[in-house]
């Protein structure tokens, strides 16, 4: 079923696990990522960078998620992530996309509230829920590099308290990408944030976290993962296989490939996030 994201997320945060929320770049990864959430009884949130819109557009993102949706009897949102404009937001809604991220994070800090809050009030008229970030993710996202800027509590507070953001992603020390060595997480910054902030949190860079880690920020209040890079290196390394084969010529034959590794990449992160059985 296609809906918004606040009823799934909210869930996640009472019974302690995480809705995983994938990235999703073509119709094999849609629908990888809605087989895995259907064959595990997942609620799942596919996502959209600006790149990818700008690829896809978002006429066609919606149109190709709604339609795999409707026919899957799980709880499946479709989220605009980092989107850095009001615009931009403005133009998601109005082709459907119900669940948005409005990322501020390079303003200055009150032009960061004040376009927050001019998204969460145009969302509220859909009934649609707003995701903002204070801090930074590192890492490269669409093509731009950041430094970790780590999110200051007594600002997260009144952050969250001025904007009335239904989301609140953090910056904990995950990047974007893949990490060079093992990623270093701050857990008692995260354990600060979650004490203070009476709303659902959201891990940014995911992927490459080792399992352990991934599952104590569950524990400490994360309630939604995002995952964007492994799913695209699934997919291209098991295409990359299958055209060894120099006599393949239709696509089919080695974009099949490519759904299966991103569906099983998927099953195991939803078990992770402890959102099986949970639709």
């Amino acid at each position: 079923m296609y809906t918004t994201s606040k009823e799934m997320i909210n869930a996640a945060r009472a019974g302690k696990y995480a809705v995983p929320a994938f990235n999703a770049e073509n119709l094999e990864m849609v629908q990888a990522i809605i087989k895995a959430a259907e064959d595990l009884k997942s609620p799942v949130m596919i996502q959209t960078t600006p790149s990818t819109v700008k690829y896809l557009t978002l006429h066609e993102a919606v149109a190709m998620v709604k339609a795999e949706a409707e026919r899957a009897s799980v709880p499946v949102a479709l989220h605009l992530d980092h989107c850095e404009s009001y615009e931009g937001v403005e133009a998601a809604l109005t082709e459907g996309y119900t669940s948005v991220m409005i990322d501020g994070s390079k303003l200055p800090y009150e032009e960061n509230i004040e376009v927050t809050r001019k998204v969460v009030a145009k969302a509220s008229e859909k009934g649609i829920t707003v995701e903002a970030e204070l801090g930074t993710v590192g890492g490269k996202e669409d093509g731009r590099s950041a430094d970790i800027a780590y999110t200051d509590p007594d600002e997260a507070v009144d952050f969250f308290e001025r904007t009335g953001i239904d989301i609140f992603a953090v910056a904990i020390g995950t990047a974007h990408g893949f990490y060079k060595g093992e990623p270093k997480l701050d857990f008692e910054l995260l354990s600060t944030i979650a004490g203070r902030i009476d709303a659902p949190l959201v891990l940014h860079g995911g992927s490459g976290i080792p399992d352990e880690m991934i599952r104590k920020t569950i524990e400490l209040g994360i309630c939604k993962v995002n995952f964007a890079t492994e799913l695209r290196a699934a997919m291209t390394a098991a295409v990359r296989d299958a055209l060894k084969d120099e006599k393949i010529i239709d696509p089919k034959k080695f974009m099949g490939p490519g759904r299966q590794a991103v569906y099983d990449l998927c099953c195991h992160k939803i078990k992770l996030c402890g959102s099986d059985g949970k639709a």
